[in-house]
């Protein structure tokens, strides 16, 4: 399944999950893999690092060009159709596409070549405190499509006056040489926009800019998550080519003063920080999983997420835009110091995840925060101007959403003038035995000095970690006992200062961390064990804590 809603009706599309052909690159050995997948998986590639390659034969059955869409290979992949390079691209969290033009029907192959591995080449894949899992970890489709087709939908709602309205922007790409003519049109319930004959340059692009009132329409918010489909379809010479269905949401997000306000209602944010990380399935996780702990987290009364540390399944985001879920998605990039930071690869590829998270997620209501650069080194000035650039390509492709950076850099951040919020982390009663109030109350002041005075607060990570089914009477730390205690001391003291605008416990659940570098030596079991919940979503005692304090606001 690549999304939770149909996007053609005219367009012919395939989903190739299912068994592939993979080896070790320089083995002759064939295996069978699952896709999506992750070659943990397998026996023989439990802890593999490296390079594999997988292989599927295909049966077209027309004549005409292709466009194949990978939603995620972990982390690097290198496409081949009948033996020929046809795209290469970094980066495990974020979709990419790729135009096969002029195929014949009959038998054909695709092979990729995945690569995890960490060195230079991979600026933001590096020895972390979660693990670079291998392989083709997210859905891939096949279409066949016109010369001309719909390649993106940017759908911006906004209040005029008490209406709804939105600007639509649809971008058509032209993959043959000639000029072609074409027409669309839009239709929201009963709301349609047409248009006159446009003109798409030979192997080139036009983006259509639409307005269009809605009238009669409810508005998208965590209480009434209403979703509607916007259905895009192309003519040429009255005769329909192509089509492509968003599912849309009218709401709006705003930075009044220190507070945020959807729709101009204030909100409070009660959330986890949640990886994609399954016991069983490493990052590729399907769908009853999600649901899974998408089930798991609303018991426990949340009405957000930080999709920690980079952009989330598009399926995942699909159900918080359904379940009113508000959403903290960001950038990949976690923990950098600053010499990470100065890796030759690390701005542009930086750009390239902004980019395709912003372009391929910009539609979902749910998403009201952009997140860069997680405790990243936000207390130089060669960090600071790393930041001032990802905060503005930002808002070069999105200024309707309010950003913000999860910062550990307490008393030396020399950042916090450029986001829209300020959040940070902090793990009082964990690395140390600090009264928790009493850090706050010093962060909460040092942050209106350095930058952050008017502007929103959240606390993006707080909690402590317990070894599922370790109980002690003495609450001694890494016990069930200590953690729920620690927890417990946290949520009264944030959830009831008023100058904290949302809070989000790390973490949902156990996740694995990597063994090379360091991370293992103060991470039991090779896991980062902060999780409310096991990696195999066991409850700890701080499950019920957490689910009174959330339901008390």
């Amino acid at each position: 399944m690549i999304r939770l809603f149909d996007q053609h009706t005219i367009r012919k599309i395939k989903e190739l999950e299912g068994v592939w052909d993979f080896h070790g690159e320089g083995e002759d050995k064939l295996y069978k893999m699952p896709v999506p997948g992750c070659w943990e998986q397998h026996p023989q590639f439990n802890t593999y690092r490296g390079k594999g390659i997988y292989s599927k034969k295909l049966q077209i059955s027309e004549n005409g060009s292709l466009r194949l869409e990978f939603k995620g290979i972990s982390h690097t992949g290198d496409v081949y159709f009948d033996g020929e390079h046809i795209a290469h691209h970094y980066n495990a969290f974020t979709p990419f596409s790729t135009i096969v033009k002029d195929v014949k029907k009959g038998e054909h192959e695709i092979k990729v070549l995945v690569d995890n591995s960490f060195g230079e080449h991979s600026a933001l894949h590096l020895p972390n405190d979660y693990y670079t899992y291998g392989g083709i970890t997210r859905p891939v489709s096949l279409a066949a499509i016109s010369d001309t087709y719909i390649k993106n939908i940017r759908f911006k709602p906004y209040l005029k006056e008490g209406i709804w309205n939105a600007d639509v922007e649809i971008t058509l790409h032209n993959i043959s040489a000639d000029i072609a003519r074409v027409s669309l049109r839009s239709k929201l319930e009963a709301y349609e926009i047409k248009t006159d004959t446009i003109e798409v340059p030979g192997e080139g692009e036009v983006t259509v800019s639409l307005k269009q009132e809605y009238q009669a329409v409810e508005a998208w918010s965590n209480e009434n998550p209403r979703l509607y489909e916007l259905n895009t379809i192309l003519y040429i010479e009255d005769e329909p080519v192509d089509d492509l269905i968003e599912r849309v949401g009218f709401r709006t997000v705003e930075i009044e003063g220190t507070k945020i306000k959807l729709n101009g209602k204030e909100i409070f944010l009660k959330g986890f920080n949640r990886h994609e990380d399954y016991a069983v399935v490493g990052c590729a996780i399907p769908l009853q999983l999600m649901i899974q702990d998408m089930d798991i987290m609303q018991d426990m009364g949340v009405n957000a997420l930080r999709t920690c540390h980079y952009p989330n399944d598009e399926r995942f985001l699909d159900l918080c835009d359904e379940r009113g879920i508000l959403v903290w998605e960001e950038n990949h990039a976690r923990g950098l110091l600053l010499k990470d930071m100065q890796n030759p690869n690390f701005d542009k590829q930086c750009e390239d995840c902004i980019r395709e998270m912003i372009v391929n997620h910009y539609n979902h209501p749910s998403i009201i925060i952009w997140g860069i650069l997680n405790e990243c080194a936000s207390e130089t000035e060669e960090g600071r101007e790393k930041y001032k650039m990802q905060y503005e390509q930002i808002k070069s492709l999105d200024n309707s959403r309010p950003t913000t950076s999860a910062t550990c850099r307490h008393l030396t951040d020399i950042t916090l003038d450029l986001p829209d919020i300020v959040s940070f982390n902090m793990y009082s009663g964990w690395y140390k035995d600090v009264p928790v109030k009493d850090t706050n109350d010093k962060e909460i002041a040092w942050i209106k000095e350095a930058g952050g005075e008017g502007k929103p607060i959240i606390v993006s990570e707080f909690g402590a970690a317990a070894i599922y089914g370790y109980r002690d009477r003495s609450r001694c730390k890494w016990s069930e006992e200590r953690q729920a205690d620690i927890i417990e001391e946290n949520l009264k003291v944030y959830m009831n200062d008023d100058n904290i605008s949302g809070i989000f416990i790390w973490q949902f659940a156990d996740c694995r961390v990597t063994e090379e570098g360091e991370w293992f030596t103060t991470r039991a079991r090779c896991h980062n064990n902060k999780g409310v919940v096991d990696e195999y979503r066991r409850p700890k005692i701080a499950y019920d804590v957490i689910k009174k304090y959330l339901s008390l606001k």
